[in-house]
């Protein structure tokens, strides 16, 4: 599914603008008069000597006796990144009229009239002919005036009992919602890539493993399958966290009007049926003037971009020279403009480094939300840009990372060589001889011990093991390849048996997770 619609030739700010048109629009509806007062305005504005705007085009105009300074539209206008909401924006404007009709405030060719000019609006944006107008400060604006052109009075009703700001709120959640499942549909899709590898490296007796690492110093051993199996997890509770967010945001902010719903008789509960959302808002306050729900999306965004992260850091790692586990695809890596030797894990570079801007955009959210009176105020505006940029971002991310992971070659060689140093089976004996009867206290003390005096004398570890008395030749044999993996009983652990299970658990967790999301795919 597709996020937005293909934006037209854009100017420097992100719009395209027709100071040349001499159209002339009919009346739009004034937000403060939802019964549809009209007045003759100029569809394009022109800025005068003084830098204010002849004409007073916006939709507020009726309340000020001049128009707007140029450069409180420069500033303020938000159809520069907001037109993405073009098609949502139409969608909901549809539900509304319908419930206008249902309502007796519009008539059957009224209905018809404004619907067809909508369908209009958006085949023009399709068709890339939609031009934004000097005085169109948002998308909702440039909606409405091409209705008005097209629909002539009927159209001027189109904003009744309606509030740019539940139209915005609506708008925007439906966009979200779009958008949200798309990146669950990514999220799946990077598991089902983990899963399919880690299935690939196996668990059986010659499964590859790979260093189990705390403090990036090696740990424990454990097979490359469970290590990949962890990411996977990892991807399938962001998209769960998506889940969790669909339900919650699913009920319709349409007909709370500016923020006390309306004395018109509206149909919410059709609206939001209409739109396809389970039920309509319970608070006019809260439906137009709390963002939560963006907020916990750029949450979800920002902790799925921290995994990817994480992900992007071993792939640095694992490709280097020092590490030696694995090697880039030529199709996903770089080189470089001066060393011709270089391959480099762009890819995974920045899957690191944009994590950081999506965490800015979460923090930043919250931070303008924090000290926001009920109920609307023009800060609201600024909810958009950081989902938008973190959806864009996140989801070029996935579909790169799955690529990069896909065709991962993992040298098993120096993953084992590495996996196998005799300090990793430093718990495998210290766990020895908790059996034979040894508080584990006291064995960490001594096989800790064991391992000083290797490191100061010199002595290879398992030497001095072999002449422990309290360990001996059962210890000995811990430090034969693929050993203390084979050691692994835990249900969930690293062991081979257990990372058997868990794959096949986690096989059927993508699939169930992959249902849930059948229909949508990143765009």
């Amino acid at each position: 599914m597709n996020r937005g619609l293909r934006e037209p030739v854009a100017r420097g700010d992100g719009y395209r603008v027709d100071h040349d048109s001499g159209d002339e629009a009919t009346a739009v509806t004034d937000p403060e008069h939802p019964t549809g007062a009209t007045g003759d305005i100029a569809a394009v504005e022109r800025p005068t000597a003084e830098g204010g705007i002849a004409g007073g085009g916006a939709l507020w105009h009726g309340r000020f006796g001049s128009g707007p300074a140029e450069s409180l539209m420069a500033y303020t206008e938000s159809i520069s990144f907001d037109r993405r909401l073009l098609a949502d924006d139409v969608t909901a404007s549809k539900a509304h009229v319908r419930g206008l009709a249902r309502g007796g405030l519009l008539d059957a060719d009224e209905e018809r009239a404004v619907l067809d000019a909508l369908d209009a609006v958006l085949e023009e944006e399709l068709a890339g002919e939609l031009v934004a107008h000097a005085d169109d400060e948002d998308i909702h604006t440039l909606i409405e005036r091409r209705v008005t052109e097209l629909a002539g009075t009927a159209g001027a009703k189109l904003h009744t009992g309606r509030s740019r700001n539940d139209q915005v709120a609506t708008a925007f959640r439906l966009w979200s919602r779009r958008a949200m499942g798309e990146l669950a549909a990514g999220l799946v899709g990077l598991a089902r890539v983990l899963t399919e590898r880690a299935t690939e490296a196996g668990t059986g007796a010659d499964a590859p493993s790979i260093p189990g690492y705390t403090h990036l110093q090696r740990a424990q051993p454990v097979l490359l399958a469970h290590h990949l199996a962890a990411h996977a997890w990892a991807l399938l509770r962001d998209a769960d966290r998506i889940a969790d967010w669909m339900a919650r945001t699913d009920w319709s902010p349409l007909g709370a009007g500016a923020l006390a719903g309306s004395s018109l008789p509206l149909d919410p509960a059709g609206t939001a049926s209409d739109l396809g959302f389970a039920r309509p808002f319970d608070n006019s306050l809260d439906a137009t003037s709390d963002r939560d729900w963006v907020a916990e999306a750029t949450f979800i965004v920002a902790m799925a971009g921290v995994h990817l992260s994480r992900m992007g850091e071993e792939v640095v790692l694992w490709t280097s020279d020092e590490f030696g586990f694995a090697v880039l695809d030529d199709a996903y890596a770089t080189g470089s403009s001066m060393l011709p030797q270089k391959k480099n894990p762009d890819i995974a570079e920045l899957a690191r480094g944009k994590a950081g801007r999506l965490i800015g955009n979460h923090t930043g959210l919250l931070a303008t939300l924090k000290s926001l009176p009920m109920a609307y105020n023009r800060d609201l505006q600024e909810d958009k840009e950081p989902l938008f940029d973190g959806v864009d971002q996140l989801g070029r991310a996935l579909l790169a990372m799955s690529g990069l992971y896909a065709t991962l070659r993992f040298n098993t060689e120096a993953m084992a060589r590495a996996a196998n140093a005799p300090g990793a089976v430093a718990t495998d004996l210290a766990e020895l001889l908790v059996v034979s009867g040894m508080a584990f206290r006291e064995a960490h003390a001594v096989v800790g011990a064991l391992v000083r005096r290797s490191l100061d004398e010199g002595v290879a570890l398992v030497d001095l093991v072999a002449e422990e008395p309290r360990l001996g030749p059962r210890a000995v044999k811990l430090f034969e390849p693929g050993a203390s993996v084979a050691n692994r009983t835990t249900p969930g652990g690293a062991g081979h048996a257990p990372v058997s299970a868990q794959l096949k658990a986690l096989t059927d967790a993508v699939a169930t997770s992959a249902q849930r999301w059948v229909g949508w795919s990143l765009p």
